[in-house]
């Protein structure tokens, strides 16, 4: 089989809608910073009304969906699998997959509308998501595409799928596929609820991947530590390749049995959405192109240093300074 995808991922088709709004407004809707809440449609709707007509920045979006995206706009060939809603927020979803080049592979659903999240963020940068799933809910063994699989070099799962029955069941489908035509696994952990809540289905995942992403609250609630180190040394020794990120502290990658310690790039944080997203989709890039971790580690944290520096999941400007940042340290060419 032909791998002329180099990353396709798996994950939900959630269009993203950010608003900025002040502590006391968070609050009146009792939800706690810093967290992301799944909620059904019927609850989502009454936010979505309560910011209508407020200043707001709309995109396609999703955890693996964002990483993916930022992985296209380096310059690297993609795939995404996903359900939508057929509906407008839907269209619009494929719309910008298709401008953006990448290849969606999403099923339409009349049931439910196209999953949304609201993302709030406060004064202090931190963002907390009200996220109603709708139509990615559906997602189930059914919608797993062999050919896409089998066509590409690497599979990333995003860890909020293992919220469902249905989308675990996909993703243990999607490894298997993944077996049969030897492409490479990767699973992000998305959440420390997805951590405390699915630990289970999640570590046979984890121990049949090849790399795995994570932050540091993530990967010690996964592995009952207390210290990010020793969270990272338990990882080692469930997955061959192992990223934990850590904000301004850097992050810590084992990658072929090699140790690198990244530093952060100083940045002037605003909004905290995507960062790791973007960190995985830069890595990725980085690792394809030049086969070394140590510098796809550095492309990754200095885009992650972008992202939060700015609103959304996507860096808005031109995606090859961020490149030539990393070309000029490294005196390479990507």
């Amino acid at each position: 089989m032909n791998k002329d995808i180099e990353l396709v991922g798996l994950g939900n088709g959630l269009v993203d809608l950010m608003f900025e709004v002040s502590d006391s407004e968070l609050n009146d809707l009792n939800l706690k910073k810093g967290e992301m809440l799944l909620v059904d449609t019927s609850k989502q709707d009454p936010v979505l009304n309560l910011f209508s007509g407020r200043a707001q920045y709309q995109c396609s979006g999703g955890s693996a969906a964002n990483t993916i995206i930022a992985f296209s706009q380096l310059g690297g060939k993609s795939a995404y699998k996903t359900v939508l809603g057929n509906d407008e927020f839907g269209k619009f979803y494929a719309n910008e997959f298709e401008q953006l080049g990448i290849h969606l592979n999403a099923d339409f659903v009349d049931e439910f509308p196209t999953g949304t999240c609201v993302v709030l963020i406060t004064p202090d940068t931190e963002r907390t998501m009200h996220t109603a799933l709708g139509a990615t809910a559906l997602f189930n063994e059914n919608h797993i595409t062999e050919d896409v699989i089998a066509r590409a070099e690497w599979l990333y799962i995003e860890g909020y799928k293992f919220s469902e029955e249905s989308s675990t069941k996909a993703i243990f489908r999607a490894l298997d596929h993944a077996k049969k035509y030897n492409t490479k696994i990767a699973v992000t952990f998305s959440d420390v609820f997805i951590t405390n809540l699915f630990k289970d289905n999640l570590r046979k995942v984890v121990e049949a991947s090849d790399l795995v992403f994570c932050n540091a609250q993530e990967a010690m609630s996964f592995t009952n530590t207390e210290d990010t180190e020793s969270a990272f040394l338990a990882l080692e020794n469930i997955c061959p390749n192992v990223i934990v990120t850590d904000g301004k502290n850097g992050s810590n990658i084992k990658w072929n049995n090699e140790i690198h310690k990244i530093p952060s790039y100083k940045a002037n944080p605003l909004d905290t959405t995507g960062a790791g997203d973007m960190f995985a989709g830069a890595f990725f890039y980085g690792l394809l192109r030049t086969n070394s971790a140590k510098i796809a580690g550095h492309l990754a944290s200095y885009a992650a240093s972008v992202i939060v520096s700015q609103f959304g999941a996507r860096i808005k400007g031109d995606m090859n300074l961020v490149k030539r940042k990393i070309e000029e340290e490294f005196a390479i060419n990507f």
